[in-house]
């Protein structure tokens, strides 16, 4: 998923306000906090597809289709995100591409794999990672998991099983 790239401040147990812009339209739902200066929040046009989804299975009487989990917050990593964190944390990994965990869920899949905080997924059975969506989309697609991803300094391979979950 994309995110806007905020420097509202965000702190735990406020997130889920809304992100105004100078017109005072809602642009985004304030969703994370990487580092003090660095938030990230839904873009508005993903939570009304996502609403707009939700109330049209519920009107048309569809089942619910169960979501795959794997109990991880995380961003994409772009070049210039990567220099931010980097000169933000010196022991950030030298990568310039993948997906960013921000944050392992306890009791997750994730955790159970290994996955860790500040990890950055470069690889999954196989397949390059450039994006969080390409993470998002394996996940949907596969039933197990074999990544790759870089901690500090190494390459750590882990597998991770994802749960189905009631969405």
């Amino acid at each position: 998923m994309d995110y806007i790239q905020t420097d509202a401040i965000i702190n735990y147990g406020n997130s889920g306000g809304p992100l105004v812009n100078l017109d005072g339209e809602v642009i985004g739902i304030n969703t994370l906090k990487v580092t003090a200066g660095i938030s990230f929040a839904i873009p508005s046009d993903k939570i009304k597809k996502f609403l707009t989804e939700s109330h049209d299975r519920q009107a048309k009487g569809k089942a619910v289709t169960k979501k795959k989990y794997i109990g991880i917050r995380m961003m994409s990593l772009t070049p210039s995100k990567a220099r931010e964190l980097k000169d933000r944390h010196k022991d950030f990994p030298d990568v310039v591409s993948g997906a960013y965990v921000i944050e392992v869920i306890p009791e997750t899949p994730a955790e159970a794999g290994g996955l860790k905080d500040n990890d950055v997924i470069i690889s999954i059975n196989g397949q390059s990672i450039s994006s969080a969506s390409d993470v998002s989309d394996i996940i949907k697609r596969d039933s197990t998991l074999h990544m790759v991803v870089r901690r500090g300094n190494e390459d750590v391979m882990l597998t991770v099983v994802p749960e189905e979950i009631d969405p």
